[in-house]
């Protein structure tokens, strides 16, 4: 049995052409999507897999109405091929029930995978060249040492909100505290005579080496590459609960992508090795391993200019 598949990107296009060449190769059934290949929700795709049975083909009029990337073509063609399901796409005339098909996506597979081991030097090439662009992480030391002697400043106005210094210096309420009790460490120390030691200005304390915090909002999306599996929920948690929750994570909203991280580092280098390393390169290994893929964007939320 020939059951088709066809899809169009946006609401406002026509399946006709599709439908109608899908019914001219003798197609019994033709299952439609109108939502875009990047999207991993095609419930006609879904539908059409599930209506699929050992000895029936899927048929498409494109290759590109079925695969978002050639990952995920190769991957959705594999399935059906280990169901004893053909495929076949009428523009580019290729049948996996036949020798010559078989022998296409053979190198198909080949290249997928070639695909898939460059993906770690990919995300480390572009976090490489960003910092050639001079996009380190973390604040300019000059700059955050200064903001940092603003507020020791303005905290002895008692006349003066936490919420007005915050807007002056313009820093966040989190910065704020974090800025005064880093101020109090030195001020802490007392000495062990009893002669009361000399008060100590803030422009004379120096940057501490001791531990610092970054919050950073992070928005992370998984992408299946695979609509048969439909594990990208289980890799998002898998994710969350081996990745993020190591940073503190608080979940903005429960279905969405969004999460605010809470990065513990001493320096800048280290601040952009944790980033790159134990969050962006174990995320894409976590989404690679479940044959999907991560779209990420994460920005300091005390200076939203500063992002990876």
């Amino acid at each position: 049995m020939l059951i088709g598949y066809a899809r169009v990107s946006t609401p406002e296009q026509k399946l006709d052409l599709q439908k109608d060449a899908l019914k001219s190769a003798g197609c019994q059934k033709i299952f439609t999507d109108k939502a875009s290949g990047a999207k991993t929700e095609r419930p006609g795709l879904t539908a059409a897999l599930e209506h699929c049975r050992a000895g029936d083909t899927l048929v498409v009029w494109k290759l590109d109405r079925l695969g978002r990337s050639l990952p995920h073509l190769v991957e959705t063609v594999k399935q059906l091929i280990e169901q004893d399901i053909g495929f076949k796409s009428l523009q580019e005339s290729i049948d996996t029930t036949t020798s010559g098909g078989k022998l296409i996506f053979h190198i198909f597979a080949s290249l997928a995978e070639f695909e898939r081991d460059i993906i770690r030097e990919r995300t480390n090439a572009g976090l490489s060249a960003a910092r050639a662009r001079g996009r380190m992480g973390g604040r300019p030391k000059g700059v955050d040492e200064r903001k940092r002697k603003a507020v020791v400043a303005l905290s002895k106005d008692r006349e003066r909100s936490v919420k007005e210094i915050c807007e002056i210096v313009g820093i966040s309420r989190n910065t704020y505290y974090k800025y005064l009790n880093y101020d109090s460490k030195p001020a802490s120390s007392k000495s062990s005579s009893d002669k009361p030691s000399e008060p100590i200005q803030p422009e004379e304390i120096l940057p501490s080496f001791e531990s610092k915090v970054m919050k950073v909002k992070l928005w992370l999306q998984v992408g299946n590459d695979n609509p048969l599996l439909q594990n990208q929920p289980l890799v998002q948690k898998a994710i969350e609960s081996n990745v993020l929750s190591h940073f503190g994570m608080e979940k903005l909203d429960k279905e969405g992508y969004e999460y605010i991280l809470t990065i513990p580092y001493t320096t800048d280098a280290e601040l952009d090795t944790i980033i790159e390393q134990d969050i962006f390169v174990k995320a894409e290994e976590l989404a690679a391993n479940g044959h999907c893929f991560i779209e990420v964007e994460m920005f300091a939320l005390d200076d939203p200019d500063r992002y990876w």
